[in-house]
């Protein structure tokens, strides 16, 4: 359970990163449009893990590592916009959120599902 400050830092860091992302990393995205689904700051706040979600999606592990090659530079853009707000910038983690694909398997499965209908009860209809 995240405390309030944990909330309110991973949700500054949240709309934060996705200005970044549109406006001075756009070079390491290759046109793709990317979107901070979640932030989860440590405790201490020293580490922000954030998932990201990618469209088009054809090469997610590509743009991840290339992301994650450039940490040092977000981070660092990171730093000018929250410079007043926290005293020490949370380390990077970029991780790929598939709660999308989670959620639209779960929809497939449940799908193909087939439930008969409900027998009526016999011994009602005796009494």
């Amino acid at each position: 359970m995240e405390s309030k400050r944990q909330q309110k830092v991973g949700r500054q860091i949240q709309k934060d990163l996705g200005e970044i992302f549109q406006q001075d990393a756009k070079h390491l995205v290759n046109g793709s449009f990317v979107t901070i689904t979640a932030v989860r700051v440590s405790p201490d706040l020293g580490i922000a893990r954030a998932y990201l979600s990618f469209l088009p999606d054809k090469n997610k592990s590509f743009l991840l590592e290339t992301i994650k090659e450039n940490t040092k530079f977000i981070r660092q853009k990171l730093a000018e916009r929250v410079r007043h707000q926290l005293r020490i910038v949370p380390h990077l983690q970029f991780y790929i959120d598939d709660t999308a694909e989670y959620a639209a398997k779960m929809d497939l499965l449940f799908a193909d599902l087939v439930i008969p209908p409900a027998q009526p009860d016999d011994e009602e209809e005796t009494n």
